[in-house]
């Protein structure tokens, strides 16, 4: 009660004017000015979030630019150093963070929700959000190679039999090798670092232990070196162990500087603490003149596994039932005469089995977190390539992720999570023919319903008018707004939930939710109706109070993936020509909202629009997001313009993966509506003159399919591998595409050969 008679917001200003700062009341109320009035300003979450971030960046920025003669991580080197591009101006920032090569790969195992990462130069973060193992050669005449320090090391990811990531330095006819990769061992997993190392003259390869990872500075506060089972325990709880003694071990603290300038003491002490929390730690082994010499490192992770998981399906640790190897058996595989694209799409499968082991997470790192967002889009992707099992798994925990009010919720204050949800509930079923138990059911009434309470119906003249309330745009929209965004998923989720209620014998159900679904689209389309010429020109911006900006491609999802919008709608041909024209840069989407860089899954979705309209600019765009990806195989959330590394979120995003699968499968096999339309996506240099290229077997609401072009001589053939006899629903036309050749309209669906004629030029 105190708050309904105590002054409270005069006694805040007049202390802010005592101690003459800003008055934060009138500071938060111009703020929110700048956004629609809403019941959620900023989600706790990421709030949350952002705190934790930003607390590293605090550190970081006490730790290292009054450290600078120590060894960093590479982005440190390259955004601290005034002659490089990445140079960022420290001034006034608030924190020092990595906003310029925001780049790991993780590896792992497909049924384990662990996820070490490995930096572009080599750094292994075994554990999340942990410490670090760098990897050095010293030379007998003092010459180093510090692979953090040098310009660039060779990278790539091993897909068979377990993921790898090898990496290779060389400076000064000094060369490191290291391969990183996850096993399993008596049934728990290790982490395995296999190192070799060549100096001409001699001298010492050293495994070194860094306080900090690819986001900064990471505590250690102890170690202590085992001679029994040479080793250290770091922080009374890792074990990093060594298949051999080195000859000699250092340590070193914070007030002693970094270990690298202790390497020539004689290595007595066994254990070291630092109450700053930057203890480090170097054990050294002896390489002979122009001779390999190698190393291994284990370190075991059992004791990291979740012991439980709220949401989980089954208990953690469990028994470890897959290997890579039975994870792949039945996932679609691709073939093509390109050997970028092609590891591409083998990389993107085992990113979204790796980040589905347990949650379907975004990233291995920043974003090892839920969001129903992600997950939805990332789980569309996994139903394509046919796990089903797994994803029955994940659905199967969404339920209870669900509020009482039936707000599917991950992040408060983001309205398009219901809808997102009952969309892929609806599509899973209908690719899977599952029925639905009554559980499931009535998490999809109660989402149902949510959207129907949710939408704003009065003032009726408003342009929000049946339009969801303003929220925080997690896509980076912009501030609190009527987003379409929302509102097009919220139709998409209606129209699930009506036909899972018909299917599943909810009449009533049905027809208030197919009733809704309409006079949502409609509210939609009229409120975009409303919108002045001078604001919209033509086009869909991101609400009916904003211009034409780069929040406009949140509109696009009417066309992609949701088609709410026809082929060819005017509306979203004219919002495509806007971003491509001022939106686009070095050929690829750039999200000038908060993201501040090249963002990957939202130029593939525009690639989606145009391959759907026809449109062959669809293969410049896929060619460009192919070229930004890193050796391994991976794309950040948003990359950097002039640096070509992550400037935002995760350094391996799932979401990104999951597009550019997507995008693949698509460009074989997709619907258009009722429709089945194949190879209509197909690279010309694919069907040249003794090229191949298929994809398959992709699950669709019609069966499973496989689809194969080959080309010999003058004979083009097209091959379709399918069984439409079993399909719950029978495809209503199935058309054959394929770019330069005459079009076929599949009249006997028992035909699975047929010779395709070029088009005259």
């Amino acid at each position: 009660m105190l708050r309904y008679w105590m002054p409270w917001k005069f006694l805040i200003k007049h202390a802010a004017r005592a101690y003459g700062i800003i008055d934060p009341l009138t500071f938060l109320a111009r703020l929110r000015q700048f956004s629609q009035p809403s019941e959620v300003q900023e989600p706790i979450e990421l709030l949350r979030a952002g705190i934790v971030f930003h607390a590293r960046g605090l550190i970081n920025a006490k730790a290292i630019q009054h450290n600078l003669d120590w060894i960093w991580p590479y982005w440190v080197g390259r955004q601290f150093n005034p002659d490089d591009a990445s140079f960022i101006p420290r001034a006034f920032s608030f924190s020092h963070i990595n906003l310029t090569h925001r780049n790991w790969t993780a590896v792992g195992h497909p049924d384990l929700p662990l996820y070490p990462i490995v930096d572009p130069m080599g750094l292994v973060t075994p554990l999340h959000d942990g410490w670090s193992i760098d990897l050095w050669l010293v030379s007998r005449d003092g010459d180093m190679l510090l692979p953090s320090k040098i310009r660039k090391t060779e990278q790539r990811l091993i897909l068979s039999p377990n993921l790898l990531v090898k990496t290779i330095s060389r400076q000064n006819g000094m060369t490191l090798k290291s391969d990183v990769t996850l096993d399993i061992r008596d049934d728990m997993p290790v982490l395995d670092i296999a190192i070799a190392g060549m100096c001409p003259q001699g001298g010492w390869l050293v495994v070194a232990l860094r306080p900090y990872n690819p986001e900064g500075i990471q505590f250690i506060e102890n170690i202590r070196y085992s001679e029994s089972n040479p080793g250290w325990l770091v922080n009374w709880h890792t074990l990093v162990e060594f298949d051999q003694t080195p000859e000699k071990v250092v340590f070193s603290n914070y007030t002693e500087g970094d270990v690298i300038y202790q390497l020539n003491r004689a290595g007595s002490d066994r254990d070291i603490s630092c109450n700053v929390g930057m203890a480090t730690a170097a054990a050294l082994f002896p390489l002979l003149g122009g001779q390999d010499g190698s190393v291994h490192v284990q370190i075991p992770l059992g004791r990291d596994i979740p012991k439980k998981n709220l949401f989980s399906t089954r208990p953690v640790p469990g028994p470890i039932h897959e290997s890579w190897e039975k994870a792949l058996s039945s996932v679609a595989s691709l073939t093509v005469p390109d050997e970028k694209i092609q590891f591409l799409y083998d990389a993107a499968i085992r990113t979204l089995i790796l980040l589905s082991a347990d949650d379907v997470l975004s990233g291995p790192y920043t974003y090892r977190r839920f969001w129903f967002r992600d997950a939805c889009l990332m789980i569309n992707a996994l139903i394509a390539i046919g796990m089903t099992d797994r994803v029955f798994r994940r659905l199967d925990t969404f339920p209870d992720r669900q509020k009482r009010t039936g707000y599917f919720h991950s992040q408060e204050g983001e309205w398009d999570s219901n809808g997102q949800v009952l969309w892929i509930m609806d599509r899973f079923q209908q690719i899977t023919g599952h029925s639905f138990n009554r559980t499931w059911m009535r998490a999809v009434n109660k989402g149902a319903e949510w959207i129907i309470r949710k939408r704003i119906m009065k003032p009726s003249a408003s342009p929000h008018a049946g339009l969801f309330p303003p929220g925080f745009s997690a896509e980076h929209l912009g501030p609190n707004d009527y987003y379409y965004w929302d509102d097009f998923w919220g139709v998409a989720g209606l129209r699930g939930a009506a036909r899972l209620a018909g299917l599943f014998d909810y009449p009533d159900q049905q027809q208030t939710y197919a009733s809704e679904a309409l006079d949502f689209e409609k509210s939609i389309f009229r409120s975009i109706d409303t919108i002045p010429e001078r604001r919209f020109w033509g086009g869909i911006p991101a609400s009916p109070y904003r211009r034409m900006d780069a929040g406009a491609i949140g509109s696009m999802v009417a066309d992609y993936p949701l088609q709410i919008t026809p082929r060819g709608d005017d509306r979203i041909v004219k919002t495509t020509e806007f971003l491509m024209t001022y939106c686009f840069h070095k050929g690829a989407f750039f999200q000038d909202m908060i993201h501040s860089g090249i963002n990957i899954y939202l130029t593939l979705d525009i690639a989606q629009t145009l391959l759907r309209n026809g449109d062959d600019r669809y293969r410049k765009l896929i060619r460009t997001v192919a070229d930004l990806a890193t050796p391994t195989g991976q794309w950040p959330e948003a990359i950097h313009p002039i640096t070509h590394g992550g400037c935002m979120g995760d350094g391996q995003h799932g979401w990104a993966a999951a597009e550019w699968i997507m995008m693949i499968r698509n460009l074989f096999v997709r619907e258009e509506g009722e429709t089945l339309v194949l190879g209509s996506g197909m690279m010309p240099e694919w069907t040249a003159n003794g090229a191949s290229a298929g994809f398959g077997p992709t699950k669709t609401p019609f069966g499973a399919i496989s689809v194969r072009f080959s080309k010999k001589t003058d004979e083009a053939i097209f091959e379709i591998m399918a069984d439409f006899s079993r399909a719950v629903t029978r495809p209503a036309d199935i058309i054959i595409d394929v770019p330069g050749y005459e079009k076929i309209l599949v009249a006997d669906t028992n035909q699975h050969r047929f010779v395709l004629k070029e088009l005259s030029t």
